[in-house]
């Protein structure tokens, strides 16, 4: 794991939902507005039913927002089924219970005598980076020792490395998508600018967990959520998946790049950190590398299983 990469990653993702509204007061110093936003809980009833199966097809992959998504081509993708919804603290809970697993953010990093993972936080005049290496983050504890997942069975496990979704997907006997399933799954055959049409947010309406606000400074919270969210608060999408666009990235089974140390995976979806001012890779193209040993509180996974055709 490279930390200076977190260091200086500034330089780099409502159906059944009960929430509460709230408003955040200005302030003189505006590195601090963030803060003043209340993390919203929402609780929305976790999506029902097994996995949802993809039958085989050819699409248009690829997109034309950023370089990296080029050139738009032609693939074929066999039949498989794909998760509902992001596997989330609970059933992650189970696995490590079943097998007594331990992620790498629990593991000391490269002889830095230290456990932890990357947090998200509002930078400050003293720390202006967006992105601190915590000791002692992971999948239970996603922000810090003093952060914790009580309360949250539903929401999306993070802290989670490309290596400990690969462990996991293997003990439930299927494995982590291709970024051609992922991306024909998200994209539900659409050819719309997003995958539920050509406008953001429609007539006002927030169509996934996303940063409203000035990033990296300020999330508004207006789509009911700052951070992540329970899965299945958003409508799903036509193939009837939860949250393939927003909330938290997700691990695929594609390699981005060998890079100069740790291999990179792809990653897809965005995250509650893609905001107007900063990314728009809140569509099923957008992609970007994540180094497979770097867990961080904003990248959760699902998995797929193979059908026979």
């Amino acid at each position: 794991m490279k930390y200076w990469m977190i260091i200086g990653a500034a330089a780099l993702a409502l159906t059944a939902c009960k929430k509460k509204t709230v408003e955040a007061e200005p302030e003189d110093d505006p590195l601090n507005t963030y803060n003043q936003v209340e993390t919203l809980i929402a609780y929305c009833d976790p999506p029902e039913g097994g996995p949802v199966t993809i039958e085989a097809a050819e699409f248009q992959m690829g997109g034309t927002v950023y370089p990296e998504e080029g050139p738009v081509r032609t693939v074929e993708v066999g039949t498989f089924n794909i998760d509902v919804h992001e596997v989330t603290n609970k059933q992650f809970a189970e696995f490590v219970d079943a097998t007594g697993y331990v992620t790498d953010a629990e593991k000391e990093q490269l002889g830095f005598n230290m456990t932890g993972g990357a947090v998200f936080m509002p930078p400050t005049p003293a720390h202006q980076s967006w992105w601190r290496f915590i000791e002692g983050a992971n999948w239970y504890q996603p922000e810090g020792p003093d952060s914790t997942i009580a309360g949250k069975d539903n929401y999306p496990v993070v802290q989670v490395s490309w290596n400990d979704a690969k462990a996991y997907a293997e003990w439930k006997g299927r494995r982590l998508p291709t970024e051609a399933e992922w991306e024909y799954a998200a994209g539900a055959g659409a050819l719309s600018a997003y995958v539920w049409g050509e406008e953001r947010n429609p007539d006002g309406e927030e169509m996934a967990n996303t940063w409203q606000g000035a990033f990296p400074v300020r999330d508004l919270g207006k789509d009911g959520h700052t951070g992540t969210a329970p899965v299945g608060c958003f409508k799903p999408n036509t193939f009837g998946l939860y949250d393939m666009i927003g909330n938290v990235w997700e691990w695929t089974d594609t390699l981005y790049a060998e890079g100069q140390g740790e291999p990179a995976f792809v990653i897809k979806g965005g995250s509650f950190l893609c905001a107007d001012n900063y990314c728009a890779r809140y569509r099923s193209a957008a992609r970007q590398p994540q180094e497979i040993g770097l867990p961080t509180n904003h990248v959760g996974f699902r998995t797929v299983g193979d059908v026979e055709d």
